[in-house]
Parts: structure tokens; sequence; C-alpha cells
């Protein structure tokens, strides 16, 4: 896959982030406590993007890619970066309900 397909998405990116998922990648849900709950990908983690960094270490631990996801996009690719610098293999999901629909469907 191109840098560029992962960076500006399409069906390629879709796809390579359900094969992500499909082999154990986690996925963090970096929006509030209250936006989780009006609805989420299942089996998501909440951490706010506030909380991110102090959550580093535990997300280290699991030893598994992330995605990321928010509500469109933005405070994910804020989490990407974060993740990214302390070592972590981290793509950005965009909005969760987008990505639930592409792991559905793709």
């Amino acid at each position: 896959m191109g840098l560029l397909d992962l960076l500006f998405g399409g069906s390629k990116k879709a796809a390579y982030l359900k094969e992500l998922y499909t082999n154990g990648a986690v996925i963090i849900d970096v929006r509030t406590p209250e936006e989780f709950r009006s609805g989420h990908i299942k089996d998501s983690i909440n951490i706010p993007l506030p909380s991110i960094t102090q959550k580093i270490p535990s997300i280290k631990q699991k030893k598994k890619p992330v995605i990321a996801v928010c509500q469109s996009g933005g405070r994910s690719s804020m989490a990407v970066t974060a993740l990214k610098n302390a070592g972590i293999e981290a793509y950005n999901g965009g909005g969760w309900s987008s990505l639930e629909k592409k792991l559905a469907h793709s």
C-alpha cells in the first residue's frame, strides 16, 4: 500500500485498517466518556485525548498496533502523533462510526 493511500484514505486504507483489526490491533477511541457512551466500536477502549500520554505505558504493554478514532479524525490524528512519538505503531482510523461501517463491510 502506498503512503498516500494510507494518509488520504480510500478503499486501500479501509482494507488495511480492517486487516490490522482482524489481526488484533487495538482500537482506542479518544473522545470524551460522554461521547463514547453515546456509541462506539465494539471492544474499543475509551482513552480521552487529554489522557493519552499518561496511558502510553499501558498501551505499550499490549504490544499491538493501535487504531485511534474520534468523531471526525482530528483528535485521533493528534493521538496517533503522540503514540508514534512514544514508539507505538499507530494509525488514524478517523471517525468512529465511519470506521465501524468499513470494518463491517469492506
